[in-house]
């Protein structure tokens, strides 16, 4: 307690003089003075301690670049601060507040000394590194833990996908195992089948010899037959008549008059008569003889007819007899969508037209008025064709039906239904009570207008049948299709009779000429064809491509043949000189066209919704 009392704090008053300038005394110097002053005179010793300081500048500041930088030195933490940075790290401020009051409290007081305040020991400071090196290691051995974990993981999803994959590899193996063996037992099956096809083979052989053979002695037998019943009829002529030389010039003249009719003909010739005559009045499909018809069924006319509209042509379409061929004439709008087929009237200035809008329209030409409009189709319209007499109209439709449509009654009168597939075209029977059409079905189908049903339907094409025509005045169809052939039937028995070969690509039309002599033909790549009928094989062949032909068509001469060319123009070829002329003037593909009956004007129609007139 006596030294507490000692060691007090007092205060005692001190004062402090204060220093002032007012003592000093001035002296005012005139500014030129200072920056203006004399200018010394110039020697040697000047210049020489000039260049001697300015040497001394540069090695000092050369010495002071050179200079390394000051290191720094750790000095160990005093036990004060160690103590604090310890609770502060343990979030112990309570004991941090009570530590800190005692320790200025006690410093305050002169009680705590610079000796008895020393630094941490190195022992501690050690440890608290080491804590610190401890922590950092045991975040790492976390972090690489986790990362082990991962990996297992990984590890154990790659084993079960290798697991998984071997088991599929064996199994894959195991069958490929099964069918190597499979296969071997079905080589050693067929190898089997070898020596019996050998044998039927040689059997078969060995029949159709024997065949030829029982063949050849049938018809030696069948001569030797004929042979012996002339010789058995001679024999009966001569019975009874008397010898040789007693023969009578009455009995002569009774015999002759005997063996030849009113027309003179003999036995042979009344019986070939006899036998012809049954022969053309029986059915061309060799019926059974009790086969019945329907009771409404129409015969079909005679195959040989003539073609009035010959008679009519006497020289050479005007359009060749002119310089410049056809010009376009007229153009009108026909429909809203493109145009399928044009077809003209037999008698009138008329025009009936089809297009994928659904329906099919007769137009006035050249004039382009229009007369009626059909509505029925429930898609696309692809052809239409008059009636021989011009009072009825067929058209054909992707719905596939086939209409029959009655101008004096403006409507549709019957609609076939027979087709499965969508209807190319149709065609009239120079007779009028016939209709064929052609389908997507692959087939043709021929129609009875009396009966109201399918006589016939024509199968032999392997593709879709693109068109359908009649000779004119016969009973012969044209079709041709994709399958790259053109074929003839016979409307009578629905048979094919001839198959033309040569296109290379799906046929798109095929027209006869007037004469029916020729056949014309084009395909998807516009290559045109020329068929000789008589000897089913091509005449001409012609290029117009690369561009699809759509449509072919005959002037009423022959002589010309004009193409609907899908690079919407019209090309014009002469069959004598094989020239090609181009008609330009539709805006798209041109898809169908038809010449006049007089060959003065032809009708196109294309993708452009529009009828063109050429004259």
């Amino acid at each position: 307690m006596a030294e507490e009392e000692t060691e007090k704090f007092y205060l005692q008053k001190e004062e402090l003089v204060v220093d002032t300038d007012d003592e000093y005394q001035y002296e005012e110097v005139p500014i030129d003075e200072i920056f203006i002053g004399t200018e010394p005179d110039e020697d040697l010793d000047l210049a020489v301690r000039t260049i001697r300081e300015a040497e001394e500048d540069a090695l000092a500041t050369s010495q002071k670049d050179g200079q390394t930088k000051a290191s720094v030195t750790q000095r160990p933490e005093v036990v004060d601060d160690f103590v604090r940075n310890f609770l502060v790290r343990m979030n112990m401020d309570k004991t941090l507040e009570c530590f800190q009051t005692e320790w200025y409290e006690l410093q305050q007081r002169g009680l705590l000394h610079e000796e008895d305040i020393g630094v941490v020991p190195d022992i501690y400071s050690r440890n608290q590194d080491l804590d610190g090196e401890v922590k950092f290691l045991k975040l790492e051995v976390a972090k690489y833990k986790e990362a082990a974990m991962k990996a297992k993981e990984t590890y154990v999803k790659l084993r079960k996908e290798r697991d998984y994959h071997r088991m599929h590899h064996k199994r894959v193996v195991q069958e490929k195992n099964k069918l190597i063996n499979d296969i071997k037992r079905l080589k050693r099956h067929y190898a089997q089948y070898e020596p019996t096809l050998q044998q039927l083979k040689k059997k078969y052989e060995v029949a159709m010899k024997e065949k030829m053979l029982s063949k050849l002695e049938k018809d030696r037998a069948v001569g030797q037959v004929a042979g012996l019943q002339s010789t058995l009829k001679s024999m009966e002529s001569f019975k009874g008549t008397p010898p040789s030389g007693f023969q009578t010039a009455s009995n002569s003249a009774q015999r002759k008059n005997w063996d030849l009719d009113e027309a003179g003909r003999g036995p042979t010739q009344r019986t070939l008569a006899m036998e012809r005559m049954k022969a053309m009045s029986g059915d061309v499909r060799d019926l059974p003889e009790n086969y019945t018809r329907h009771p409404n069924d129409s015969e079909f006319p005679k195959d040989t007819g003539i073609n009035p509209i010959l008679a009519q042509i006497k020289g050479p379409t005007g359009h060749l007899a002119r310089s410049g061929g056809f010009r376009l004439s007229n153009t009108f709008q026909a429909h809203s969508h493109p145009i399928s087929s044009v077809v003209l009237h037999p008698r009138k200035q008329i025009l009936a037209t089809t297009s994928d809008d659904h329906t099919w329209k007769m137009w006035a030409v050249p004039s382009g008025d229009i007369i009626m409009t059909g509505e029925g189709h429930t898609d696309w319209v692809s052809d239409c064709d008059f009636h021989p007499s011009g009072s009825k109209l067929v058209t054909s439709s992707g719905d596939t039906t086939v209409k029959i449509w009655d101008f004096s009654k403006a409507e549709c009168v019957h609609t076939f239904t027979d087709h499965t597939h969508a209807v190319w075209g149709c065609t009239w029977h120079s007779c009028g009570d016939f209709v064929a059409s052609c389908s997507m079905d692959n087939t043709c189908k021929l129609w009875d207008l009396n009966s109201l049903r399918c006589r016939f339907t024509m199968r032999g094409h392997a593709d879709s049948v693109n068109s359908i025509e009649f000779l004119p005045y016969s009973n012969t169809l044209l079709s041709c299709s994709a399958d790259k052939t053109l074929s003839l039937w016979d409307a009578r028995t629905g048979l094919c009779a001839q198959t033309f070969y040569g296109h290379m690509h799906s046929v798109n039309n095929a027209t006869f000429s007037l004469k029916g002599d020729t056949v014309v033909s084009c395909d998807s790549y516009g290559t045109v064809k020329l068929w000789d009928v008589r000897t089913v094989a091509p005449m001409v062949s012609f290029d117009v491509g690369p561009h699809p032909a759509n449509r072919v068509a005959f002037d009423p001469t022959g002589a010309v043949v004009a193409i609907a060319s899908n690079d919407a123009t019209v090309k014009m070829y002469e069959v004598s000189n094989g020239r090609i002329g181009t008609l330009v003037g539709h805006e798209d593909a041109v898809q169908c066209l038809m010449f006049d009956k007089t060959g003065e004007f032809m009708v196109s129609g294309g993708s452009d919704n529009t009828i063109r007139i050429w004259s």
